[in-house]
């Protein structure tokens, strides 16, 4: 079991094209100065904020999509492709969610878990999976100082902002569950003592589905846990060349990459954002087809277990970051079939004879968005 410790600022990322510091940091409102080391702070605590009037929250939100838009294109200049997971990992970072990123190695996910660690000003760890690891890895153990005369907290990875998890799927599974406790309360217990995490506290794990020796299939309850689960697949032939460009010209160059960034957000501002994508507009048309979706998934014939309200949740405070990062104070439906599959799939357990006919949760997903109609 290994993990890497990078909690200190990293010196700089973005979606625009030709972006531009000043237009997204103008020195004059936001306090912040293209090359400036610490991003700027609300001035008032994000768990105090005040709901916001129409001009406030949009002002909030058009800041947030330029955000948004300035990690996208900083990103871009060292990830080909994978524009969807970035997306994902944003959103559930909003929300304290946590996404499950599944596909075959060296596609990407570890240096996209890693940069937005960097850019977002957060602490992180990583943690490689193996069969071995045990929940004291993890989570840390009470040691005794012969000096002191008492025990001493070992605190474990999973006490940091932002934790990658590398192969969930190789530890096994008594480890983890020591994760769920961590994922949904947000706190770890060690020898009866409570203690709380980072806030904010996020979890990205990776695992090869292709991959069954030495592996064990994530539990129901954990899988649950998990906002987003998303695939990293082949990259199309036209990006697969873009990275044999850049691999020729030198521009894959981690440490050249990693050593340029500089946050543009941080843990407090993230709290702050966390309190201002709550505030979106959710009409009573959109709540209505997000619950017949919902429902659909515990009626339709080929799935034997459908969704539980933690998925109704996800959807929900993930159509609304959505929303936000589009500039928009306000969620459409098109926000809920964009991000449904993420949310949901990875929550069906289909049928035994949906399985035998080679149905995937994607399919029954795609048949339930074609059939639920919005009222």
């Amino acid at each position: 079991m290994e993990f890497n410790n990078t909690n200190k600022p990293v010196p700089g990322m973005g979606r625009i094209s030709g972006f531009d510091t000043k237009k997204i940091f103008p020195d004059s409102s936001s306090g912040f100065s293209a090359g400036s080391e610490v991003p700027p702070q609300p001035k008032q605590e994000a768990s105090d904020l005040a709901p916001l009037s129409p001009q406030d929250l949009k002002k909030e939100v058009t800041e947030l999509a330029r955000l948004s838009a300035a990690i996208n294109e900083r990103m871009n200049e060292f990830i080909v492709g994978n524009h969807e997971i970035i997306d994902l990992i944003l959103i559930a970072l909003l929300n304290e969610g946590h996404i499950l990123v599944e596909g075959v190695p060296g596609t990407g996910k570890t240096t996209i878990a890693k940069s937005i660690a960097l850019i977002t000003g957060c602490s992180f760890n990583r943690i490689q999976g193996a069969i071995d690891t045990q929940p004291a890895d993890m989570l840390g153990v009470r040691i005794y100082d012969t000096n002191k005369k008492e025990f001493i907290l070992r605190k474990g990875p999973v006490f940091t902002n932002f934790l990658l998890v590398d192969e969930i799927n190789r530890i096994n599974p008594k480890s983890q569950s020591a994760f769920i406790e961590a994922m949904s309360e947000r706190q770890v217990t060690l020898d009866g003592i409570t203690l709380p995490m980072h806030s904010p506290f996020f979890v990205i794990a990776t695992q090869n589905p292709h991959e069954f020796e030495g592996t064990f299939p994530l539990i129901e309850v954990q899988r649950d846990r998990f906002m987003f689960n998303i695939r990293s697949d082949y990259l199309s032939a036209e990006d697969e060349l873009n990275i044999i460009r850049r691999a020729h010209t030198g521009q894959l160059n981690w440490e050249t990459f990693s050593r340029s960034l500089t946050p543009l957000l941080s843990p407090h501002l993230i709290k702050h954002y966390i309190q201002v994508v709550r505030q979106i507009i959710i009409e009573d048309p959109v709540l209505h087809y997000i619950r017949d979706l919902i429902v659909a998934t515990r009626t339709h014939p080929d799935i034997e277990l459908g969704v539980s309200s933690r998925a109704s949740l996800s959807l929900v405070s993930g159509c609304k970051t959505l929303a936000a990062l589009n500039n928009r104070t306000y969620v459409i439906p098109d926000d809920v079939k964009t991000i449904a599959h993420a949310a949901l799939a990875h929550r069906l357990i289909l049928s035994r004879d949906a399985e035998i006919e080679g149905l995937t949760r994607e399919q029954v997903m795609d048949e339930i968005l074609s059939k639920v109609e919005v009222l």
